[in-house]
């Protein structure tokens, strides 16, 4: 049957997304057109690529990139100072209008160019579709580029194998598939050939969909075979990534911060401006001048460096945060986690190494520890109890089960195959049991693939005797139904109920303490059995249990610690069963009830948000069901982080106000939904991103402090002058030479100002909690009025005595001096002001060294005396204006004296 691109496209849109699954493989084939034996043809692969496009998820829609460098000026105080540059040309300040639009630009560069390096830092991430596929072709096995495959196509797969594309299973042997990704499913799902079909469903869901493979999910053993039914954004993978380009994700803390700052900065100027109009024209100044004082103001009150500054510092965060395991896509999610209440994270592979381990082993009447991780054979078997000195036992002969019935295959430091089964052969190894050396010697004649129905698998092996060999492993409880016999410390015994009872009671402590449990049987027959069934099985002797953990990263445990000192809060959200979760997390110390996913579904909005601050663990839960869970702990007030790595857990990284992705886990849509991508997969990177968020908050209160105590002295400074009638101190060119020397390098100084000591000692701040509250408040008004005061005081002696251009330049030598003493002011928020802390940043020395030789400059030189109406000054008259200018610090510490007296009378009463 020849059937043309359209056709096979029109066929695949009316099944593949609705009922292929219900089809046999055969009728799948007649549908679109291909035969699993020779696969398309090359006329029909070039057909149906024109059709149906490459075989990749479409990319989300690219902004523009002068849209992006736009955005930069997209701000409360960018918008003043652009009218501002605006007004001073139209009154013919041509060279303020320029410098404003200067420093304006620097700042959109900066910003933009720091977006740029995140989004290509994230482009090195997307390696999640597989680069090449395996397909049936003109009657020959080719590798293609997986973006090159069309429905119909017959792809051949392989334990390891990724998926590249939806299909239908034509071929099935032992197949089970990790399918986390895409249905949160945290165990690998068996699949077939047979049509599932059920009467009276109108659809089934997706994870019990077993006759298909989905997209980006791989293989966990087996071989299979599939006619791909849709590919690209067709698949359910496009389908799931389509639905999730819309949706709004909430203001970071800095974002809300800011913009609120921006309106009530906006308002000052606007006030400051009107009231020294009305002053101006009540004295009948003209309107130039009004207008030229005018701008001088606007500039006074906004601190153009702000953007700039508060730019830098976040990029630096971002790129310690990259060097250290983490790519963050939004330059405010740093600080976003500065201020995180609640980490929710999952536990395969972030809380713990995603690595089965076997932990426990009961082995002929003994228990055993296993030592060593992961899937490197470094570690012993001892004895339970009897410490590191104990030989081993000769452990081989009980678990050549577990070594040889058993299809996974370890690599270099890594495996191929499932798992659990990778664990096993791990465990054999320690034993010094070769699972590679022993399927050569025992060669497999025949196997029973494990089978959700009957939850052991079984394989046949020749002896050199002749005689046939039985290996089992599975659940303990079906092998004892098996079993007629048991291998004790005294030899094989008959399995009566009591050692049944014994044996039960063994699995029961295993899995109370989180541990997987499987166990190991054998048997020999006489000769070979007649048809490899159920059946034919011979009576068992079982020879080993197994406990089987994903055992937790040793830095989660320090992590966790730190994050229980800091007062943020862990929650971990698992697939796996509550007593695996449990356990782990108690070994983490995570505190509070386990509830599953279906007491989840049985709460209302309210009981689970009265209950949300007790639990700590959420087992066996659906994606979905974390969108939920974070819906719960932000009606309780919470700032949460959320990780994830499946396709459905986009939606909750979108409402979390914090999104993480695994970068090694993760799929292409998670990693699009977060914020914040996780190279490592690594709980740990999370907390030090909490860490480097509150010091990034910290430097961020202290140089808004310092700059706007300089914007508000500014404003008083220019006020102050007009009410006693004198000439301006401050133009607007000197101005914006103050933001550019000072308040520049000095600020991003403070910018990287080294995390306190006690950074995490202290709880999350309140999110509601200004950058500006009530006492840093007090504290910049009254640096300001200082400074005023100070500057408008010596502007008045020295035009008495010594004239006023000498009088104008030790003003504005004065203010920018003022801005040196400032920069310590700010530095100690909270803490005390004098001290050898504040020697510790370096950097903010050499900057206000800096400021002060190059203030020397702009006073004595003779082209810099031109552009800012300068003369020179004198020593002594350098050091009267160094005097004056100290009284900011001066007046700063004598405030922090009394507070510190009255506290201590205060405790005293």
């Amino acid at each position: 049957m020849t059937v043309d691109g359209r056709a096979t496209a029109e066929a695949v849109q009316a099944g593949s997304a609705s009922d292929v699954y219900r089809l046999t493989p055969a009728q799948v084939a007649d549908q679109l057109g291909a035969d699993p034996a020779t696969g398309l043809s090359t006329g029909q692969v070039t057909e149906r690529a024109a059709v149906h496009g490459p075989n990749r998820l479409a990319e989300p829609a690219r902004r523009p990139e002068w849209l992006k460098f736009l955005d930069q000026f997209r701000n409360w105080l960018i918008g003043i100072l652009l009218i501002a540059a605006v007004v001073a040309g139209a009154i013919g300040d041509i060279k303020d209008a320029v410098v404003i639009t200067v420093v304006l630009q620097i700042n959109a560069v900066l910003g933009y160019l720091q977006e740029r390096r995140a989004e290509r830092s994230l482009e090195a991430l997307r390696k999640m579709l597989v680069p090449t596929a395996r397909v049936r072709r003109d009657g020959e096995e080719r590798i293609v580029e997986a973006h090159a495959l069309v429905p119909g196509d017959i792809v051949l797969l392989e334990a390891g194998d990724r998926v590249p594309a939806d299909g239908r299973l034509t071929v099935a042997e032992s197949v089970e598939v990790a399918e986390a990704a895409l249905t949160g499913e945290s165990q690998p799902v068996a699949k077939s050939v047979t049509a599932v079909d059920r009467t009276g469903d109108s659809a089934v869901p997706l994870a019990e969909r077993t006759s298909m493979l989905f997209m980006n999910t791989a293989l966990t053993r087996g071989r299979a075979e599939m006619i791909v039914t849709a590919t690209g954004m067709r698949t359910e993978l496009g389908a799931i990534a389509d639905a999730l380009r819309t949706g709004e994700e909430p203001a970071s803390p800095l974002q809300v911060q800011l913009d609120s700052l921006g309106r009530r900065l906006a308002l000052l100027s606007g006030v400051a401006v009107v009231a020294y109009a009305l002053i101006a024209l009540v004295r009948g100044e003209a309107l130039a001048d009004i207008g030229l004082r005018a701008v001088a103001l606007a500039v006074a009150a906004i601190p153009e460096g702000l953007p700039a500054v508060l730019a830098l510092t976040l990029a630096l965060g971002v790129y310690r945060m990259a060097r250290r395991g983490a790519i963050v896509k939004r330059l405010a999610s740093v600080e976003s986690l500065g201020s995180a209440t609640v980490v929710c994270s999952d536990k395969t592979g972030t809380l713990t190494l995603n690595e089965m381990t076997v932990r426990a082993l009961w082995s002929a009447g003994r228990l055993y520890d296993v030592t060593g991780e992961g899937y490197g054979t470094t570690g012993a078997i001892r004895a339970s109890g009897a410490g590191d000195a104990a030989p081993s036992d000769d452990l081989r002969e009980t678990l050549l089960p577990f070594a040889v019935c058993n299809d996974a295959r370890l690599t270099d430091g890594g495996f191929i195959g499932d798992p659990t089964e990778a664990a096993l052969v791990v465990l054999a190894a320690k034993a010094g049991a070769d699972a590679d050396d022993l399927r050569v010697r025992q060669p497999r004649v025949g196997e029973l693939p494990f089978d959700a129905a009957t939850k052991y698998m079984a394989t046949f092996h020749t002896e050199p005797d002749g005689r046939t060999r039985v290996y089992v492993k599975g659940a303990v409880d079906v092998l004892l139904g098996l079993c007629a016999h048991v291998l004790t410390e005294d030899g094989m015994r008959a399995l009566d109920d009591r050692r049944i009872g014994e044996l039960l009671a063994v699995t029961q402590q295993l899995g109370s303490s989180g541990l997987r449990v499987l166990g190991a049987a054998t048997a020999v027959m006489d000769r070979p059995p007649t048809a490899f069934a159920p059946a034919g099985l011979p009576a068992l002797t079982l020879v080993s249990i197994a406990g089987i953990a994903d055992p937790p990263r040793p830095q989660a445990r320090d992590a966790m610690a730190l994050c229980r000192t800091a007062g943020v809060a862990v929650k971990m959200i698992t697939g796996d069963h509550a007593d695996t979760a449990a356990a782990i997390a108690r070994e983490l110390e995570i505190d509070g009830d386990v509830v599953t996913g279906a007491e989840l579904d049985r709460m209302t909005e309210d009981e689970l948000s009265a209950r949300i601050d007790g639990i700590g663990v959420f087992a066996r839960v659906a994606p979905e069901h974390k969108v939920v869970i974070v819906r719960a702990l932000s009606r309780r007030g919470h700032i949460v982080a959320m990780t994830g790595d499946g396709v459905n857990d986009a939606a909750a990284l979108r409402a979390a106000h914090i999104g993480v992705a695994m970068g090694i886990t993760g799929t292409d849509v998670a990693k699009e939904a977060a914020d914040m991508v996780l190279t490592d997969d690594d709980f740990s990177t999370i907390v030090r991103a909490v860490r480097e968020g509150r010091a990034i908050y910290d430097n961020i209160v202290k140089f808004v402090r310092f700059q706007l105590a300089t914007n508000i002295g500014a404003i008083l400074t220019l006020l102050g002058a007009s009410l006693a009638g004198l000439p301006a101190p401050l133009t607007a060119a000197q101005l914006l030479w103050i933001n550019i020397i000072m308040d520049g390098p000095p600020a991003m100084a403070l910018a990287v100002d080294p995390a306190r000591d006690d950074v995490m000692r202290h709880p999350p701040r309140d999110p509601r909690e200004r950058i500006l509250d009530a006492r840093r408040l007090l504290a910049i008004t009254r640096a300001g009025a200082v400074m005023a005061a100070g500057t408008v005081t010596l502007l008045a002696l020295a035009r008495t005595h010594l004239g006023t251009d000498t009088a104008l330049t030790m003003a504005f030598t004065t203010f920018v001096l003022f801005q040196l003493f400032n920069a310590l002011n700010a530095r100690a928020d909270d803490g005390p002001l004098l001290g050898r802390h504040q020697f510790r940043n370096r950097t903010l020395w050499l900057c206000l060294a800096g400021v002060l030789a190059i203030q020397v400059l702009a006073v004595h030189l003779p082209w810099a005396r031109t552009v800012f109406g300068t003369v020179p000054l004198n020593v002594s008259q350098w050091a009267v204006c160094l005097g004056t200018a100290s009284t900011v610090l001066l007046a700063e510490l004598v405030v922090r004296v009394v507070r510190s007296a009255l506290r201590g009378s205060g405790a005293a009463t």
